[in-house]
């Protein structure tokens, strides 16, 4: 165990060491990706390989950090799309705004989904969720007047900046997705380094100790559900525009199964992990188009596979690492 111990030290060591120049060099690569001659079918999957991430970063902070497992965020990725896309078409609002307000509906929605599963975990809290995610389409399908029941919404206008539409021909939505995702990377690390982090781990490692610890779990436990719906609702209003036509069909269970799965491969519980795994599982069919068929059976492999051989995922050894005390915490700790 202790040499286990020193080698995740040392990797985590000199991780850190050029974890700064590997940012660099993925920040250059990502802006000047368009201007590299770059087709627009790269480019459409690069966006897609952005959304998934934003999609994986969001059930990240229930799955990873709290431990509960959610089979139902293609829910909140629909209420983000319908939102934001009925907002546009039929309020011609400002996209930033229809946005803002679809997290807005989104947050209300895991309250409303939070409160009721407190006392559910495991297996019970799947199917919970599960159902939340069958009765957002279902309501999406018969909601006509509103929704458009399975003719869905139809077309979706593209962002404005300055009275430029953005697209994927000016590269427009490519940087709005870039935006988007260092927004929710950036908010996700502060979240989870803050005293809302260590809450949510201390609940994940023993719930019963967290609450004997004073830690309120019920206010934690709701608030993960409420972030992590409203990440996943921002990234479904983005994606909505990019796609121009939705329907309750794109927001299957499959959905949140694709999601599920890059974060249990690319490893719980870490950030740079999602991206790896939003990267695999979005690359790999592409690569592998005669298998489309057996897309989920293949997916199911992965997963097997990686809970028998490396549970904690690809990347997951970072969250065995121990938990960094900021300056300030450390000099109160030594006195």
């Amino acid at each position: 165990m202790k040499e286990k111990r020193t080698f995740i030290y040392n990797l985590e060591y000199y991780v850190g060491k050029f974890k700064l120049p590997l940012l660099l060099i993925c920040a250059v690569v990502l802006i000047a990706l368009p201007f590299l001659g770059t087709s627009q079918y790269i480019m459409n999957l690069v966006i897609k390989i952005g959304v998934y991430a934003m999609f994986g970063l969001g059930l990240n902070l229930l799955v990873g950090y709290v431990g509960l497992i959610s089979l139902g965020h293609a829910g909140f990725v629909a209420i983000g799309a319908y939102t934001c896309s009925l907002l546009l078409l039929k309020a011609g609002m400002n996209f930033w705004l229809a946005l803002l307000l679809s997290a807005v509906v989104a947050a209300l929605f895991g309250i409303l989904l939070g409160l009721p599963t407190l006392r559910l975990s495991g297996s019970y809290l799947s199917i919970v969720t599960l159902g939340f995610g069958e009765i957002v389409k279902t309501i999406l399908k018969n909601w006509k007047g509103v929704t458009g029941g399975t003719l869905g919404v139809k077309p979706i206008p593209k962002p404005t900046l300055f009275g430029t539409s953005m697209t994927l021909a000016n590269n427009g939505l490519y940087f709005i997705m870039l935006f988007l995702l260092l927004l929710v990377t950036l908010f996700c690390i502060v979240v989870v380094k803050s005293k809302t982090g260590r809450a949510f781990l201390a609940i994940k490692t023993d719930e019963t100790a967290a609450v004997m610890m004073g830690i309120n779990v019920t206010y934690y436990k709701v608030l993960a559900f409420v972030l992590s719906g409203v990440i996943c609702a921002v990234a479904g209003g983005y994606y909505a525009t990019t796609m121009g036509y939705i329907d309750p069909n794109s927001f299957t269970f499959d959905t949140s199964t694709t999601i599920l799965s890059i974060v249990i491969l690319g490893g719980m519980g870490t950030t740079r992990g999602i991206f790896l795994g939003s990267l695999i599982l979005i690359v790999f069919p592409e690569l592998s188009r005669a298998l489309m068929d057996y897309r989920f059976v293949v997916y199911g492999v992965i997963l097997v596979l990686m809970m028998r051989f490396r549970p904690q995922g690809i990347l997951g050894w970072k969250s065995q690492v121990p938990y960094k005390l900021s300056k300030r915490v450390k000099k109160e700790v030594e006195g």
